[in-house]
Parts: structure tokens; sequence; C-alpha cells
């Protein structure tokens, strides 16, 4: 027997006795990860292409210069190389031409699958964006695109979006277009500006959230443009003028623009002065005007176009204000206070800006109608025509441009009579009366109907609830609740609607959800805490328990069926009502 085979034998006889050591032991088997393993093979395949081993394929670019490579690990790393290597003709070949990209950029993305590293500059991002487009290096592609965006500026913005146009950058574009619409006000003085197409200037001022403190910016900026090659571009003023929200401009500067020339020899341009005179004329006196088109409507800007208008009531003073709240930066701002103390008030809101607060003054019935136009520069509180019937604890809705009045009551006896305000002749009429009458309930408004939920009669807590067909003028009984809910906050989310609290035989922290395809009312997550009278769905806020007010907002999330909390209140605030309306154009955003 030799020596080798001596070692062989022996190392055998010991690998039996190790196994036998290690079973005895009872060991686990154990995974390990060399995690500079991939990192090691990449450098050694970047070294082998340098090197010019085992290199199975060449790319010659327009100038004649040559990059090489390996075919595995292009297909691995590309689709683009792994459908060019797929392609009979191609996959015998070891010389490729490829003209459409530079031999430089080319070089870059061969050197980036090697490595996985990519140096992006000013002076090769537009060359190399487009490049990693097409050999389809998502990577790339996804860094340069936030190269881009941090060099975002007033001077460049708009070329940047175009770029992204081009190459159908999604991200890219939409946060270059959002750069746009937040720095206007320093973009209209670049020349990039005065040097857009009539196209791209209506592009930019048809925004509906274009950042501006007044129409008076982009009326100003389109003047600018036309006027900067005005044989040109004057023929481009009523298509711009389209966009330009004139009723909304100061007095003094809408006096200008009915003396501009410029605006007087266009037909077009006459008309639009002439629907502004006659929307002011109008506002001038009537109290509550709707607008019938979008030139008519403030500009929304901001992180949420919908911020909260909450009626508030301090311990230490009788007297109701009011507040502003943006729940996605959580700031609050002071609004309008409303004369009177409007806690036992229906609310309700027309077309996002007009806010009306409907009978319940001084916690007594009251035919006392008053309305806030939040989309005012300079919005208050002015009384509207009083209803029929003297209400108190009543339910409001909003049906289109409608806004009704139900039930409610009048000193001790409750109310089953239905009222609606018919903005285009400024008067109230009376409707079919709901089948019970009630008194502290909520109302909900969800495929063009009215649901009138909980409450009490003159004798009992509810649990019924009623739908009312505004086509039919008939109420009709749907399933109840599972509880009565006296004082219940409701509301209305993805086609469902939610009873929040209220109080039975103690208060209530329960919440429900009434599916109309179901037609039955199901139970979900309970709030944190006990609420009666409380306001809003996914934000609930304020009300009372049986111990105190409560400071509190609890956001419910229907995907998870979860309520989380925040503190909201002042000390010795109590919120008792709110409604969600457009973000009015004085409020700030930071």
């Amino acid at each position: 027997m030799s020596v080798k085979e001596m070692d062989t034998i022996q190392a055998s006889s010991g690998e039996n006795n190790l196994k036998q050591v290690l079973k005895s032991n009872e060991c686990a088997p154990t995974h390990f990860r060399n995690d500079s393993h991939s990192l090691r093979i990449l450098e050694d395949l970047q070294s082998l292409r340098k090197n010019e081993v085992l290199c199975d394929i060449r790319f010659e670019t327009d100038d004649g210069t040559l990059v090489l490579g390996h075919k595995n690990v292009l297909i691995a790393a590309s689709p683009y190389f792994r459908a060019m290597f797929s392609n009979f003709d191609e996959s015998n070949k070891d010389l490729v031409n490829i003209r459409e990209l530079d031999s430089t950029i080319l070089q870059q993305l061969i050197d980036y699958i090697y490595t996985g590293e990519i140096i992006v500059t000013k002076e090769n991002v537009q060359e190399l964006f487009p490049a990693a487009n097409v050999l389809q290096l998502d990577y790339v592609k996804g860094v340069c695109a936030e190269f881009l965006q941090k060099q975002l500026n007033a001077s460049n913005c708009l070329g940047i979006r175009v770029f992204a146009e081009l190459h159908h950058c999604t991200e890219l574009l939409s946060t270059s277009e959002a750069f746009i619409k937040k720095q206007f006000l320093e973009l209209v003085k670049s020349d990039e500006f005065l040097s857009l197409s009539s196209e791209g200037v209506v592009k930019i001022i048809s925004c509906n959230d274009l950042a501006v403190p007044s129409e008076e910016k982009v009326f100003e900026c389109v003047m600018k443009w036309v006027k900067h090659d005005l044989d040109h571009r004057k023929d481009f003023l009523p298509e711009l003028m389209e966009h330009v929200r004139l009723p909304l401009l100061r007095p003094d500067i809408l006096n200008n623009v009915v003396e501009e020339p410029l605006l007087n020899n266009s037909l077009k341009c006459n008309n639009y002065i002439t629907e502004t005179l006659r929307f002011n004329l109008k506002k001038s006196v009537q109290k509550f005007t709707i607008p019938k088109t979008i030139r008519c409507k403030p500009r929304q800007f901001g992180g949420s176009q919908k911020v909260i208008l909450m009626f508030n009531r301090s311990d230490t003073s009788p007297k109701c204000f009011t507040e502003w709240y943006d729940p996605a930066t959580k700031l609050r701002q002071n609004a309008p206070g409303i004369k009177g103390y409007r806690q036992t008030a229906g609310l309700g809101v027309i077309g996002d800006q007009f806010v009306f607060a409907v009978g319940g003054v001084n916690l007594s019935s009251s035919k006392s109608v008053s309305m806030l136009d939040v989309s005012s520069q300079s919005p208050s509180w002015v009384p509207m025509v009083d209803m029929l019937v003297s209400r108190n604890l009543l339910g409001v809705g909003v049906l289109g441009d409608s806004i009704y009045a139900v039930g409610g009551c009048d000193g001790p006896t409750a109310l089953n009579s239905v009222e609606v305000f018919d903005i285009t002749i400024q008067k109230w009429r009376m409707v079919s009366s709901i089948t019970n009458a009630r008194i502290n309930f909520g109302v909900g408004v969800l495929n063009n109907r009215l649901y009138a939920v909980g409450g009490a009669d003159n004798e009992n807590r509810l649990k019924s609830v009623e739908c009312y067909d505004p086509t039919l003028d008939t109420w009709t009984s749907v399933a109840e609740m599972s509880v009565c809910r006296y004082g219940v906050g409701v509301g209305v989310l993805d086609g469902l609607i939610y009873a929040i609290g209220g109080f039975n035989v103690e208060y209530l922290k329960s919440v429900e959800v009434y599916r109309p395809s179901d037609g039955v009312w199901s139970s979900i997550a309970d709030m944190n805490l006990c609420r009666l009278r409380p306001d809003g769905l996914l934000y609930v806020m304020g009300g009372e328990t049986d111990k105190s007010i409560i400071d509190t907002v609890e956001i419910y999330n229907p995907i998870t069926n979860t309520w989380t909390m925040e503190k909201l209140s002042r000390s010795g605030v109590q919120i008792y009502g709110g409604v969600v309306i457009d973000r009015p154009p004085h409020f700030k955003i930071n």
C-alpha cells in the first residue's frame, strides 16, 4: 500500500469519527453567506473584460470605438442584451454595430453592468439617461432622474419637464411639474418662460393648483409674455385669457383690465370681461353666488386641497369661534367668527366653498341661516333667507346645489317636516316629511339620496334610518342600526355610510357601517373614546363624554380597520362641529 493510499484511508477514518462526534452532539445545519462573494466575482469579471479574456462580444459605435464584454454577463444585466443575443442572427456574431449610442456613454454603461457604479454629471446626464433607457438599465435611469430633480430651479425647470416628457420619465415629469407650479412667481421672471410657446403658457396657467397669492399675478405674466413679442403673440391672447380667472381680480386691477386696449380689440376677450363684470355685479346684490365656470373659482395650492372648518366653544367665553384645520400639515388658523352660539345648528356645504349654519341659535330653535363663502379674500358670515320653520338640533344634507333642513325640534316638540333651499330663486320650500320626527340625529348623503340616521323622537332614542329620494320626493325606511344612537356622527366614505358614537343608555364608542348594496349595517372597530355628537368621518373630532369635553381627533383607516388618535384642541376648547371645504386662498401653507 502506498503512502498516498494510507493517507486517504486515515482521512476517511477521521471523517467517520468526526461524523460520530457531531451526531452525538445533535449539531444543527448552519447557513453561511459570504457577503463579499458577489462583489469579488464582479471585480474578477471586470478584470477579465479589461484584459480581453474570454470576451465573446464586441460593440462598435459610430466613431469606430470598440467596447468588449461577455454575453452571459450582459444578458443577466439587461433585457435589451437578452433580446439581442436571443436573436439567431446576432447570437452567432462577435461584433455588433450600435449606432444610436455615443462610445463614451456606452463604455460607462457597460462598466456599470460590471461594477454597479455610475457617475452622473451635468455634462453627461442628457446622453446617459436616454442611453440607459435604450439598454433598459432601470437603476441608471432612476439615478439620472434623481440627479435632475436635485438640479431643478426656476431657470431650468421647463427644460427638464420637456426632457422628462420626451423620455417618458413619469417621476421626473411629476416632480418638475410640481416645482413649476410651486415656483411660478420665480419662473415667470426667467427667459425660459418668455421663450415658451403659447401652448406651454396655457399648460401652466390652466393648472388649478398654481401657487399664486392672487389672480393678478397670472394676468400680469400673460401680458408680459404677449408683449415680449407683441406682433407675433397678440393673436394668442384670447386663448390665454380663457385661463385667467378675471372675476377673482381686485376691483382696482379689474379697472385696468377693462381699459387694456389689447383686450378691448378682441371679441373673445371682451366676452370674458363681460362675464367678469356680470359675476361681480351679481355678487354685489346676492350674498350667495355659485361660480358657473372654472374662471370664477379660486385656485387651490398646497399639500392638501381640503381643510376642515371647525366650530368651537370656549369655557372662558360664550362666543362661538371657528378655525381652519389642515389634516395633512396639522396647521390651525383662526377663521371668521359666527354670531351666536351655534352648537345645535345644522351644518352643510355647497360646492365645497359655501358653508351654511342652519337654525339652532344659543341652544334654542331658530329660522336663522348664516353663510360663509370661504373663497372670498375677506370671508365673513352673512345672513341668508330664513327657513320657513324654526328648528333646533336638526339634520342638514346637501344634494347638488340644494341644502335640506330635516326635522329637529321647535321648543320641546320634535319635528318631522323637511324643507329645501333653492339657490336659483334664493327661497326655501317644503318637501315630503320624514316618517319619524327626529332631533339630534345624523344625515349622510350617498348616491344622490339623504339618509336620516338615529337621533330621538318625542319619547325614545332611535336606531331607525330613513332614506330620501329627491326625484320621487319620498322617504323610505332602510335597515336599522344595531343600537339606538342619539347625537350620532354620520359620514360617508367610498360608498359606505358610517354611524359613529352617540348616546344610548351610555356614551358610545362603537361604530357601524351601512352598505347600500347589501342593505345591512355591520360593526367595525370601536373608537378609542366614547363620543357624543362627534364630527367627521375619517377624522372624528371633538364631542363629549359623561365626564368632559374631548380634545382629540381620531382617524379611521378602512383598510386596516383601525383608529389612531391625535391631540387636537387647545385647553378648555370644545369642538362641536366641522365641515370639509376647499382650502381658502388666504390659508397659509407653511
